[in-house]
């Protein structure tokens, strides 16, 4: 029996996506003893038939906490902003989870390992957005003389969700919490501290972004236990492009001393020429190598 699970989420329309998560993580031979489930936001029956020898269990993905109708129709793929935050209730057979989202993938199954061992004792194993290279952590529209408004996306998000005021100037500088990877153990508390906060988030909130704030709220306002992982464990190619080791054919981090990336995010995608290289594969990008060239290459997974 496998005790620990990867899990993520997809619908028709990102399938291309889930299938290359899913083959990065059976290139390694240590994911036999790793199981994955799949949460279904409107997979056609095609797709599903075409996944089902990879993985272990898929189900279809719910309306965990009662959502206002208007703002979900036709909008299936938003239960991935619900249903991760109750994947022990769809998946219970596992001690440890490890959640990521569809547009990502596994570029060295280290990360994995250090994911699984992250969450051991009721911890939460997830990155901050901040890190060396990073050049902006708030936008600021300056006003005049030494006057400014500086937004926080947790400020934004908390203060539409009806967060009292001194709870929201709590979250408005502490470094975003990016919830599209991370670990828990199935009896840890986190999952209910979370569940607790999206039910408050979802309220008021928008449903994008609401069970990101929920975890935000989770470790800094109610101080859940946290590992906090290196930057290239979730590697979020909008904020800051990787470099190439051409030696060893791998992406590793622009600066030294170059660590390879663990899971390559294309959250928020990269753009070019108006196309995002999540829907079109075929999109490269100039970026460098550790010998300095600059080279065309696209940051999707390829076999």
């Amino acid at each position: 029996m496998k005790k620990n699970v990867i899990v993520s989420l997809a619908d028709a329309n990102y399938f291309p996506l889930l299938e290359e998560l899913i083959d990065s993580i059976k290139r390694f031979k240590q994911s036999e003893n790793v199981a994955i489930c799949i949460l279904d936001a409107g997979l056609t029956e095609d797709q599903k038939n075409k996944i089902s020898k990879k993985i272990d269990e898929i189900k279809s993905a719910e309306w965990d906490i009662d959502v206002p109708g208007y703002k979900v129709k036709d909008k299936e793929w938003l239960k991935s902003q619900v249903s991760r935050a109750f994947l022990p209730k769809y998946f219970p057979n596992y001690e440890k989870y490890l959640w990521i989202d569809c547009d990502a993938w596994v570029n060295d199954w280290d990360c994995v390992e250090l994911y699984f061992k992250a969450c051991n004792g009721g911890k939460l194993g997830i990155t901050q957005t901040i890190g060396p290279g990073y050049k902006i952590t708030s936008k600021v529209n300056w006003l005049f003389g030494k006057l400014a408004i500086i937004k926080s996306q947790n400020f934004k998000h908390a203060v539409k969700s009806k967060i009292p005021y001194d709870k929201a100037r709590k979250l408005a500088f502490a470094p975003h919490i990016n919830i599209g990877v991370f670990s828990l153990e199935k009896n840890s508390v986190g999952w209910k501290t979370w569940q607790k906060n999206l039910e408050q988030t979802l309220k008021a909130g928008n449903i994008f972004g609401s069970e990101g704030l929920a975890i935000n709220m989770a470790v800094y306002l109610d101080n859940l236990e946290t590992e906090f992982l290196p930057l290239n464990l979730n590697w979020i190619t909008s904020n800051l492009l990787p470099k190439y080791d051409e030696n060893n054919n791998i992406f590793v981090e622009p600066y030294l001393p170059n660590h390879k990336i663990g899971i390559m995010h294309l959250a928020a995608g990269i753009w070019k020429d108006g196309k995002d290289m999540r829907v079109d594969k075929s999109i490269e990008i100039e970026i460098k190598t550790l010998n300095g060239k600059k080279i065309l290459k696209s940051l999707r997974y390829k076999n």
